[in-house]
C-alpha cells in the first residue's frame, strides 16, 4: 500500500513538473514573439497633386491627355504643386517634364500667355538674340537650349596712350539661360549642334541686360562661355587686356628737356660823343678868348 501511495504521489509531482515546464514554455515563445513581431507603421498622409502621364518636351503646351492626377504622401510633396488638372491644361513649360514627375507652378507659364516663345519668357523678363558668327561664341556647338552661360564682351581701341594696349575683353553679363539656339527650343537627340549651322541664340534677361547686350553687339564683338548649370555665384572677374597678354608694350616715356638757355644780345655800342659847341665873340679886329659850351650827350649822359 505504501509503495502504491509512493508511486502516486511521484506521478502527481511528475505531472506538476510537466505542467510547469510546459507554461514556462509557452509564455518564454509567447514573449519572444511579441518581442519579435515589429508595429505595423502607421500610414502616411496622402495628397492628391497633377503629375505628368508622359515626357513633354521643353516650352510644350500642356494638354488634357498629358496630365493626370496621383496620391502621394503629404512630405514628399514639393511646395507649389499643382492638385486641379484644370490648373495645368493649355500652359507651357519653361522646362522639359518626365513621365509621373509632378507638375510645379513654377514650372508653368502664366495662365492665359498663349503659345510659342512669349509664353516661355517670365513676367519682367525679356527674350533677347544676339547672332553668333564665330565658333568661339557658341563652344563649338556646345551652346542647347536651357544651358546657362556667361556673355563675353570684346573691343578693339585704337591709340598711342591706350594703356590696354588696343583691346579688351570683360564679362558683360553672367549665368543666363539659354531660351533657343536659332530658332530651336528643345535640345537636340545628340546634344550637340553644328557650329556651321549656329547663327544665333536667344537668352533670358532683363531689360537693362537686354540694353546692355545690344550695345556691345553693336560695339564690339560678343562670345558665350558655357556655365555650370547649378553654378549661379557670380565670378569675380575683371577685363582682360592686351598688355595682360604680353602682346603691347608701352611706348617709352620721354624726359622732359629743360630748354635752352638763349643768350642776351651784346649792348649795342654808344654812339660817338657830339662835339662841344664854340662860341666865338668878336670885338672889331680882334678876337676874345672863346667860352666853350658843351652839350649834354642824352645817350652818353655825361656834361
Amino acid at each position: 500500500m505504501a509503495i502504491i501511495v509512493r508511486i502516486c504521489a511521484m506521478s502527481i509531482r511528475t505531472v506538476l513538473i510537466l505542467l510547469l515546464a510546459l507554461v514556462f514554455g509557452l509564455s518564454a515563445a509567447l514573449g519572444v514573439n511579441l518581442l519579435m513581431r515589429k508595429p505595423e507603421p502607421e500610414k502616411p498622409e496622402m495628397v492628391t497633386v497633377v503629375v505628368a502621364s508622359t515626357n513633354i518636351p521643353r516650352f510644350g503646351t500642356l494638354t488634357l491627355g498629358q496630365v493626370r492626377l496621383r496620391d502621394v504622401p503629404a512630405d514628399m510633396v514639393p511646395t507649389g504643386a499643382l492638385t486641379q488638372i484644370e490648373d495645368a491644361v493649355n500652359r507651357a513649360v519653361f522646362s522639359g517634364l518626365v513621365r509621373d514627375e509632378i507638375v510645379l507652378e513654377g514650372k508653368l507659364s502664366a495662365p492665359g500667355a498663349g503659345r510659342g516663345m512669349a509664353s516661355a519668357v517670365p513676367k519682367g523678363m525679356r527674350a533677347f538674340t544676339i547672332s553668333t558668327t564665330t565658333y568661339a561664341s557658341g563652344v563649338a556647338g556646345f551652346i542647347l537650349p536651357g544651358s546657362r552661360v556667361d556673355v563675353l564682351l570684346t573691343v578693339t581701341r585704337s591709340g598711342q596712350n591706350d594703356p590696354t594696349g588696343g583691346g579688351q575683353t570683360s564679362t558683360l553679363i553672367q549665368d543666363v539661360e539659354i531660351l533657343a539656339v536659332d530658332q530651336v527650343v528643345k535640345p537636340p537627340a545628340e546634344s550637340r549642334v553644328d557650329p556651321k549651322e549656329l547663327r544665333s541664340v536667344t537668352l533670358k534677361v532683363t531689360p537693362q541686360q537686354a540694353a546692355k547686350l545690344d550695345l556691345g553687339q553693336n560695339k564690339g564683338i560678343l562670345h558665350l562661355a558655357l556655365r555650370n548649370p547649378e553654378d549661379h555665384e557670380p565670378a569675380g572677374t575683371r577685363p582682360a587686356t592686351l598688355a595682360d597678354l604680353g602682346l603691347y608694350e608701352e611706348a617709352p616715356k620721354q624726359e622732359a628737356k629743360e630748354p635752352e638757355k638763349v643768350a642776351a644780345p651784346a649792348p649795342a655800342p654808344l654812339p660817338p660823343p657830339t662835339p662841344a659847341a664854340r662860341i666865338r665873340v668878336m670885338r672889331g679886329a680882334l678876337e676874345s678868348g672863346g667860352v666853350v659850351f658843351e652839350q649834354i650827350d642824352p645817350a652818353r649822359g655825361e656834361r
